[in-house]
């Protein structure tokens, strides 16, 4: 009786493939039905998996956004019950979040309309986009009257020609809130422009996720030796001083962050017939990067962010910066020969299952200590499956685009 070889890869084991769909499973049916707000959006949850806020909670855009783009995925794949949430996800996101009067998307909003001032995000717009991109190729009846309108509104409010990329914050009424610039809500911008290009097969939106990417890690990251500044000011000079929100704007660096350029530079770097080896040098440095000064060599796991002198600023291990990781490690697997991938996204995977998957409540731990216990200092519960849904099925999909791209490619065969 021959031996299993262990060197065969993680992801050619039935195994391993058949524990990735077992735990997106978990996460969909974990957020579906308990996140379902009837009167519109979706429910945070506590670590337990009840609402977090039952009456009258805000919404954030991005939380619905990212809502219909995984049950996107889901109805995709075939799973009951997806259409449903797309459906009640994207009425929302057009009916409340969208300001019918002066354009653009709400950040935040609650059972009467527009919270927090009405502040219009690059970083919420962009999730709009990712949605309206994903509900599109399941035929939602919004998706391209909503992709429609929301190109509009980056392209009028948000981009700006002179850098190749976007701005950040508007107040509702259109007048700049200030001149910061953030790289976060580029990268996800980045993602949203490849989602929207492969719905609608429109090279624009190709064309401003490089441009993108060119600024914030070809130039602005390779002078920091591929530690990619979070922060920066109108003139997009670096701001290493910058102190701002723990969970959107952390101060330092974020190793989460260079994991998941990683992957989406190879992403980027296929839809655009691989014309940009730039882009697998930046996507193969952010990674090495990323576990050379971001990992915790005693305890395991990706400190949240780190000061400009390489030392971890707050020392949590969050979900996302370790779905990011897998999910990265998984997709340079796929494009360059070389074992330290295949080690990494193993070494990820074991402390994922290890300290991340709550196998009491369901779902996934959203923040750990340092020393990897459950915390609740930045997060109040478990309030985003984006992240680890990903995470789980990335890798089960051939590694030439966006998820929905594999799904539709392989005809949902996994």
């Amino acid at each position: 009786m021959s031996q299993p070889n262990p060197d065969t890869p993680w992801l050619t084991r039935p195994y391993h493939r058949q524990w990735l769909r077992d735990q997106a499973e978990s996460l969909f049916a974990f957020y579906g039905n308990r996140s379902f707000n009837p009167k519109g959006g979706f429910f945070e949850l506590t670590a337990t998996g009840t609402p977090i806020k039952p009456v009258n909670p805000v919404r954030g855009i991005h939380g619905t956004a990212r809502m219909v783009h995984c049950f996107a995925i889901g109805s995709l794949l075939g799973r009951p019950g997806s259409d449903q949430i797309v459906d009640h996800g994207m009425h929302y996101l057009w009916n409340t979040h969208r300001d019918a009067d002066k354009g653009g998307y709400f950040w935040a909003v609650d059972d009467n309309g527009a919270a927090d001032n009405g502040r219009k995000q690059a970083y919420g717009h962009a999730f709009v986009l990712l949605a309206a991109s994903s509900a599109s190729l399941v035929g939602h009846p919004l998706a391209d009257t909503m992709i429609a309108d929301v190109t509009e509104v980056i392209e009028e409010r948000f981009w700006n020609t002179a850098h190749g990329a976007i701005d950040e914050e508007f107040h509702a009424d259109w007048s700049p809130i200030s001149p910061y610039h953030g790289q976060n809500s580029n990268m996800h911008m980045t993602e949203a422009l490849m989602a929207a290009f492969e719905a609608t097969g429109e090279t624009g939106y190709l064309r401003k996720a490089e441009s993108i990417a060119n600024l914030i890690i070809n130039t602005k990251a390779r002078e920091n030796g591929f530690r990619i500044a979070e922060h920066f000011d109108g003139s997009w000079n670096v701001d290493k001083g910058y102190i701002g929100d723990q969970m959107f704007r952390p101060s330092g660096t974020t190793p989460g962050h260079w994991l998941e350029w990683s992957r989406l530079l190879m992403q980027l770097w296929v839809l655009g017939e691989r014309q940009h080896d730039w882009m697998t040098e930046a996507a193969q440095s952010l990674f090495h990067q990323s576990i050379t000064i971001g990992w915790d060599d005693k305890h395991g796991g990706f400190f949240y962010n780190l000061d400009w002198d390489d030392k971890p600023d707050m020392r949590h291990k969050l979900w996302w910066p370790a779905s990011e990781g897998a999910a990265a490690a998984a997709f340079l697997m796929e494009h360059v020969d070389d074992p330290l991938y295949e080690s990494w996204y193993r070494n990820i995977w074991d402390v994922i299952a290890r300290h991340h998957i709550d196998e009491v409540n369901g779902a996934w731990h959203e923040q750990l200590t340092e020393d990897m216990k459950p915390a609740y200092s930045l997060f109040a519960g478990k309030g985003d499956i984006y992240h680890a849904l990903q995470a789980c099925l990335i890798p089960l999909f051939p590694a030439t685009g966006s998820i929905t791209r594999g799904i539709i490619e392989t005809g949902g065969e996994y």
